[in-house]
């Protein structure tokens, strides 16, 4: 399960679709809806909020956004659409570790893509994060 911290602008229509996915099933977690991925490392910066439900309806509705403007067809019934004002911290070293990471697969899967942001100075975050300093999250598998 990867739930991306930088902005989905960013991935590529395999990607946009797998966060998707995975932020479907993050809701379910999230709900209690599901045995598996309970514990799953992805999920501990929602969890630390004070309403885990909502900060991961506000990730989905994001990415519902995305896949929106690129007009594709994500079923809007899955989410309740939410904003949210009080945003998620994420370390700047996970945001660099997070775009290094992203242009990796965009290499092989996706060059044009690759071509169209591997020159990016300034990352953007997804809408829910705020960028803090420090180092890769304790909770990001390596």
């Amino acid at each position: 399960m990867r739930l991306w911290s930088i902005h989905p602008k960013y991935l590529d229509t395999k990607g946009l679709l797998a966060v998707w996915r995975e932020g479907l099933l993050a809701k379910k977690v999230l709900e209690g809806r599901t045995k598996g991925y309970r514990n799953h490392p992805q999920l501990e910066r929602f969890k630390k909020t004070e309403d885990p439900v909502l900060y991961i309806n506000a990730y989905l509705f994001q990415i519902f956004l995305e896949a929106k403007r690129r007009g594709y067809n994500f079923d809007k019934k899955k989410i309740v659409e939410v904003e949210i004002t009080d945003k998620i911290p994420v370390s700047k070293g996970q945001i660099y570790y997070e775009f290094q990471h992203l242009l990796k697969k965009l290499i092989i899967r996706d060059i044009k893509k690759y071509k169209e942001i591997k020159n990016t100075k300034k990352i953007e975050v997804h809408p829910i994060f705020k960028v803090i300093a420090g180092d890769i999250e304790p909770w990001e598998r390596l």
